[in-house]
């Protein structure tokens, strides 16, 4: 799909999330907390009595598409800001493009860190948001004793490397690590499954994404692997996989991630109520979802504030800039373009809803290079959640 519309007077951007293939389930999620935040800033008049226009395209989870699209965005369709993205691979085709026609590319995904684009908005948590405080509660009360399953390409990857080097700072140790294909169907983790049994971890880390999740968590229910005892811990499962794969696959098992559908505040109220109004579930509201929709209204403030699409103008108010978003107060930092998150942990109780355990106190500042992890001293303290949560 294309423009949107033919009104020449709108501010137009590029909306690059996949609506077929395997990452779909989680970057529909994206593209509507997206969509609803452009719908709610047209609805209050627009910027500048102008409103904002979505050029949407679906990638379907082809690496090379997004790359492809992006050029065709910003060359064909006259934009110069895109929101898009889930997997690191994808973005990083989409990066080189944005960075030779100095365009702004939002990039609402935790990540595996370690990259700086000044060209690019990151909104998902960096390792030291995510990685660290989880490594922190797993060690704490689960173990030592770690096995990595992930999909096979460079978010994995990245990210086991950073984890085992956190678990390592604490004592722990990593006892297996295996890679499946993005298109990994529901026997392909049996073998590995029967290298969990004969290892015997504390905690499996999963990296892996899309709809193999569904079938790790299914397969391991379907093997005699218990979430209550030894869980699966992941930074992507969320709550889209979670209704998709069933309460009694998902129990007992463990996301860390900035923000979950039903913590207690006066902004995800909102945020929950109009989303259940546009799209008619709550089933799909996921961490990437709401920083994809964050991510649209601080770009829409950064408009009213510059009245131009200049990319220059558009990143000098962007820094600093905060915004009451459903998980909290967030804020992009001017140092590194990554954001003020977060953290949280929720584990899946027998209804399939997360609940939140522990979360640290504060937002956390991005560190996307860990140059300063916090594991060797052990000074990001984890608390049990101040608030309630809301009842879905």
């Amino acid at each position: 799909m294309g423009r949107n519309s033919s009104s020449e007077n709108a501010w137009r951007v590029g909306v690059l999330f996949s609506q077929t293939g395997v990452t779909a389930v989680i970057e529909k999620s994206q593209l509507n907390g997206a969509l609803l935040a452009i719908e709610e800033i047209n609805e209050g008049g627009g910027v500048h009595g102008r409103e904002i226009e979505p050029v949407i395209y679906d990638p379907g989870s082809v690496v090379a598409r997004y790359g492809e699209l992006a050029e065709h965005l910003l060359t064909e369709d006259d934009v110069n800001v895109i929101f898009g993205c889930y997997m690191s691979s994808s973005r990083k085709e989409v990066l080189p493009v944005i960075e030779r026609r100095n365009a702004l590319f939002f990039y609402p995904t935790l990540y595996e860190g370690f990259e700086y684009s000044a060209n690019v908005i990151y909104g998902g948590a960096a390792p030291n948001q995510n990685s660290v405080p989880l490594a922190s509660y797993l060690m704490e009360n689960f173990g030592s004793r770690f096995y990595f399953v992930g999909s096979d390409y460079i978010y994995p990857r990245e990210s086991n490397r950073v984890m085992r080097n956190v678990v390592r700072q604490g004592g722990g140790e990593v006892v297996g690590e295996r890679y499946v294909t993005l298109e990994a169907g529901p026997h392909d983790f049996d073998k590995i499954l029967e290298d969990v049994r004969a290892q015997a971890p504390d905690v499996i880390f999963s990296t892996v994404v899309g709809t193999g999740t569904i079938n790790l968590y299914r397969a391991y229910l379907r093997t005699g692997g218990d979430g209550k005892r030894v869980p699966i811990a992941s930074l992507t499962t969320n709550e889209a996989e979670v209704a998709e794969m069933g309460p009694e696959a998902a129990a007992g098992h463990i996301t860390a991630a900035p923000y979950f559908r039903n913590i207690q505040s006066e902004a995800n109220r909102r945020f929950l109520e109009r989303y259940q109004r546009r799209f008619g579930t709550l089933d799909d509201v996921t961490s990437c979802c709401e920083a994809a929709y964050f991510q649209a209204h601080m770009f829409a403030n950064a408009l009213r504030a510059t009245g131009s699409m200049d990319t220059d103008r558009l990143r000098s108010a962007l820094q600093g800039a905060d915004f009451d978003a459903p998980q909290g107060r967030v804020k992009i930092d001017p140092d590194n373009n990554h954001t003020y998150l977060q953290s949280r942990i929720g584990r899946v109780d027998d209804l399939g809803e997360y609940v939140v355990e522990m979360e640290v106190g504060r937002a956390i500042k991005p560190d996307p290079y860990l140059v300063t992890p916090a594991l060797n001293d052990w000074s990001i303290r984890l608390m049990p959640p101040r608030e309630g949560l809301i009842t879905l």
